[in-house]
């Protein structure tokens, strides 16, 4: 069930909730159940600060399909502060814009609209941020 699964995943969505490890301090994103023998206790919820910047980006000029409405559109590789890094797609700005390395942060936008159901989902996205 669509519902569901947008239920369940609205911590990493909204939050940019990710991982810690108690020991080395490694962040990861987006959370993992715990590798086989480990102990799932190692790992701790952490709210990561959605500040980076921009490791990689291509523009979408022929969208898959469910995202014809978005026209063409910028996806980006961000490292985030905390390290991890995080793909989505990059929003208020122009692709002219764009520069390797640039700080940004994350905005909730929609993602996409489920159709049938109703169910119009949110999720993180990427903007330029002034330094």
């Amino acid at each position: 069930m669509e519902i569901a699964r947008h239920w369940r995943q609205r911590a990493t969505r909204y939050r940019l909730e990710g991982q810690r490890h108690r020991h080395t301090g490694v962040v990861r994103f987006p959370p993992q159940p715990a590798a086989l023998g480990e102990d799932p206790e190692m790992w701790e919820p952490v709210a990561l600060s959605g500040r980076g910047e921009l490791y990689s980006f291509s523009v979408l000029r022929q969208p898959p399909a469910g995202y014809e409405s978005f026209g063409i559109y910028a996806v980006g590789m961000v490292r985030l502060e905390e390290g991890p890094l995080v793909s989505a797609q990059l929003t208020d700005c122009a692709e002219a814009d764009l520069v390797i390395g640039m700080p940004v942060e994350m905005v909730t936008r929609r993602l996409a609209d489920t159709g049938e159901d109703g169910v119009l989902v949110y999720g993180y996205k990427f903007r330029p941020r002034l330094r």
